[in-house]
């Protein structure tokens, strides 16, 4: 049995719309995280906001970067509250912990109350970020990850893992299968903020980026296959 901590963008949500959130889009990376689930192995999850609102995007629009952020932290509470619902219609108890008070609606994030009910194979996710501006989800992925002690951390994508270059505009972009976290920090490839690497790097959590969209992908690393990139 190990424990990850499973890090979804928000847009990973849009599905077949503009913004927002597709119902159809989330129940299918619920099944598959209620597969995982059903292993024994224990799963955390960390979800953006960027498909209802950015914290960066509304400051470059003109809104002070602390409300910005504030409100990107609300969105990634929408996010993981329909996360939550979707897991539980398959018969799995979720919790959501929020990093930001908001009592009616989640728990309050506290580092003992979620690793029980990670052994209580619950699965938790974790909303609002870490709770400060200036600080990513990606970050809030990485700290998430180093309080409940997980074995590893999984970065979930629309492509196959990390790229010397974007593969969507250039088709002779190279795979990499296997990179150390000075490789990513030195050669500044788009994985995740410097300061999730970071963490990842002093606390010596692996990292594997993989595509979320191919169907089995997230089982298929739990059941130990060299999928996507892997970063340690």
């Amino acid at each position: 049995m190990k424990r990850y901590l499973l890090k979804l963008s928000g847009e990973a949500l849009i599905g077949k719309y503009e913004y927002g959130i597709d119902p159809d889009v989330v129940s299918e990376i619920s099944s598959n995280i209620v597969e995982v689930s059903n292993t024994g192995n224990q799963l955390a999850l960390v979800v953006g906001g960027g498909n209802i609102f950015r914290g960066a995007g509304l400051a470059e629009a003109g809104i002070d970067r602390v409300t910005g952020d504030n409100i990107g932290m609300l969105a990634t509470v929408i996010n993981s509250l329909a996360l939550q619902d979707a897991i539980e219609k398959l018969g799995v108890q979720c919790r959501v912990m929020s990093a930001v008070r908001i009592n009616q609606i989640s728990e309050d994030y506290i580092r003992r109350r979620a690793i029980r009910h990670l052994e209580k194979n619950r699965i938790v996710i974790f909303a609002a970020g870490t709770g400060n501006p200036f600080f990513t989800t990606d970050t809030a992925a990485s700290l998430r990850a180093i309080e409940i002690n997980a074995n590893m951390v999984l970065k979930a994508t629309k492509v196959d893992g990390v790229y010397d270059k974007d593969p969507v505009k250039h088709k002779d972009a190279k795979l990499y299968k296997e990179l150390t976290y000075n490789q990513v920090l030195n050669e500044e490839l788009k994985v995740m903020d410097t300061t999730a690497v970071v963490l990842c790097k002093e606390n010596k959590i692996p990292l594997r980026v993989f595509n979320m969209l191919k169907k089995g992908a997230l089982m298929s690393i739990i059941n130990g296959e060299d999928s996507g990139t892997l970063i340690k």
